[in-house]
């Protein structure tokens, strides 16, 4: 079945305040580079699932979560042709990853468990949470380097390990109840980040740790930074290439960074502020962050350059988006792949050029 595809394109920089900046100064936030945003959507077939998390695979096949339907989709980004896969009523399925081997590995956010969906068979093999773990809804997952999968459990409290070839799963448990453990990055050390969205924190995982008997509480696995303000809330998060922890605080509407070296933390208001309700995040091979402003219709794509750290572009998503979740940076075309409530997968090809 063939999709409805929508193309758009937008190529325009902006410049913005930061909070405590006054007018005079704001020139001084013009980057010398910037990236072109062009948009794509292709409408999904069954209404109101809630397609988001996409993920391209090695062959170039596009995958997502249809958490609100209960399935798994592909979209073939050339042809527009979706299928859906069906993965076992119930699973509510919130985000996905693709191993080199094509495999579909996915949360099963509503029935506890991790699931490895083959798409030459269809064939859905569950890999449950430890039982009386209270980890019944794992949430986000992440690539180790060594081919295991770390995850968060947001409702549990938890952040997980999956050995993908025995199935054994490690959970550590945040500091505090409620802290809702959320976004999950990979540093370029190996270090695994999460941040702690029901609280103004962020952790750092200890792997060395994780294998170990939980039940002992001397034993700390996740060691947790307080953001500078009580009020924030950070919800997505990346990590850029010198190791320095950006987070988007959903609350009040900031860009965030935490530098592991000396603990410190610096922040940017967003362009719309605290009606921002930033959430979807992305950086790409320059080091730029590409976010989501969702409080404001249409969504609309934000760009930070990191290394002259000012605000450089702005573009309105089409279909409008409702809410952009999650997002997905693919190196090898320079695409940024993204879900919407308003029932779209969607493409930003960024195109990075110099020059004033």
């Amino acid at each position: 079945m063939f999709s409805a595809m929508r193309f758009f394109a937008s190529a325009f920089i902006a410049v913005f305040l930061l909070l405590g900046i006054d007018s005079a100064s704001a020139q001084d936030l013009i980057s010398d580079s910037f990236s072109e945003i062009d948009l794509a959507e292709w409408e999904v077939p069954w209404e109101r699932t809630r397609p988001r998390d996409p993920y391209v695979a090695p062959d170039g096949m596009v995958w997502f979560c249809g958490q609100a339907g209960g399935y798994i989709g592909s979209l073939n980004p050339v042809t527009g042709e979706m299928k859906q896969y069906d993965i076992g009523e119930g699973a509510g399925p919130h985000n996905l990853i693709v191993a080199e081997d094509g495999m579909v590995w996915y949360a099963g956010n509503r029935r506890a468990h991790i699931g490895r969906l083959n798409p030459e068979t269809g064939d859905v093999t569950q890999f449950p949470m430890p039982a009386e773990s209270g980890a019944k809804d794992p949430h986000t997952l992440v690539w180790l380097p060594d081919g295991n999968i770390a995850f968060t459990v947001q409702g549990g409290n938890k952040v997980g390990h999956l050995n993908v070839t025995t199935g054994e799963v490690n959970l550590a448990t945040a500091e505090e109840d409620g802290s809702r453990p959320y976004g999950i990055k990979v540093a370029p050390d190996g270090e695994v980040w999460v941040v702690l969205f029901g609280t103004n924190r962020l952790a750092h995982l200890d792997m060395d740790n994780l294998d170990m008997d939980n039940l002992d509480m001397d034993k700390v696995v996740l060691h947790e930074f307080e953001l500078p303000r009580k009020e924030a809330r950070p919800r997505r998060m990346e990590i850029s290439s010198d190791g320095r922890i950006w987070y988007g605080d959903h609350r009040t509407g900031f860009l965030g960074v935490f530098d592991p070296k000396d603990a410190s933390f610096t922040e940017w208001q967003l362009p719309s502020a605290a009606k921002a309700r930033v959430y979807g995040m992305a950086i790409d091979n320059t080091d730029t962050i590409w976010l989501v402003e969702t409080g404001v219709q249409p969504n609309r794509f934000v760009a930070f350059d990191t290394k002259t750290e000012r605000f450089i572009q702005q573009a309105d998503v089409p279909s409008g988006g409702s809410t952009i979740r999650h997002m997905y940076y693919h190196e090898d075309t320079g695409e940024i792949w993204f879900g919407t409530d308003s029932n779209y997968i969607g493409r930003a090809l960024i195109q990075p050029r110099t020059g004033s």
